[in-house]
């Protein structure tokens, strides 16, 4: 397979809203018109409840997964592990940007992101998922728990891999890409507006 064929099928992997396909399928439902309006697990959770939002969680966590470990097997390149960072970031790119949704705005991008990096470098994504669960607990802020773990995860896989790694170069390009997506909880938080889980909608 051409590496540039892997990326289109990473897209197109990273880009099936399963959100939007559980809400469609268990309540006939657009969740873009629904709770916080994000197709991720967080308003799946919110809307459609936790029985729904574990299966999309950890779809879309399997999708990112998917996308670095599997397609480099079957690309005809003597760079497929260089590839598997651009097919990690196509999948990502896919998840936030849906071509079946006709490129409307999909979910943030922390599910996919997580499978990506839990695929490429485990200990440092595990360090960054601990800090999101420690923030979490704390907040009761999905959106906080998630900024803190996009600055943790390039810290952490510079520790363990070095600066010089592709893939650290890769997570600080996502990590800045999951800070964009969640500006407007940015400000929220700063205004004290934002919701925390379990208190009314929450638009993380």
């Amino acid at each position: 397979m051409p590496p540039m064929v892997g990326i289109l099928i990473a897209y197109l992997l990273g880009g099936i809203p399963a959100a939007y396909l559980a809400g469609r399928l268990l309540r006939g439902i657009d969740l873009r018109e629904h709770g916080s309006g994000n197709l991720g697990a967080t308003n799946v959770y919110r809307v459609l409840g936790a029985k729904a939002a574990v299966p999309v969680f950890a779809f879309d966590i399997a999708k990112g997964a998917a996308a670095v470990s599997i397609l480099p097997l079957f690309t005809h390149s003597p760079n497929a592990a260089t590839w598997a960072l651009a097919y990690g970031l196509a999948a990502i790119a896919g998840h936030m940007r849906s071509p079946y949704l006709r490129w409307s705005s999909g979910g943030k991008g922390v599910a996919t992101a997580l499978g990506v990096f839990i695929a490429l470098v485990p200990w440092a994504t595990l360090t960054a998922l601990a800090a999101w669960i420690a923030v979490f607990a704390l907040s009761r802020f999905v959106s906080l728990a998630s900024l803190a773990s996009a600055v943790i995860l390039p810290t952490a896989i510079a520790i363990f891999d070095g600066v010089r790694s592709p893939v650290f170069i890769l997570s600080v390009v996502v990590s800045l890409a999951v800070v964009w997506t969640h500006r407007a909880n940015i400000d929220r938080l700063l205004h004290g507006q934002e919701q925390r889980v379990g208190h009314g909608r929450t638009a993380a």
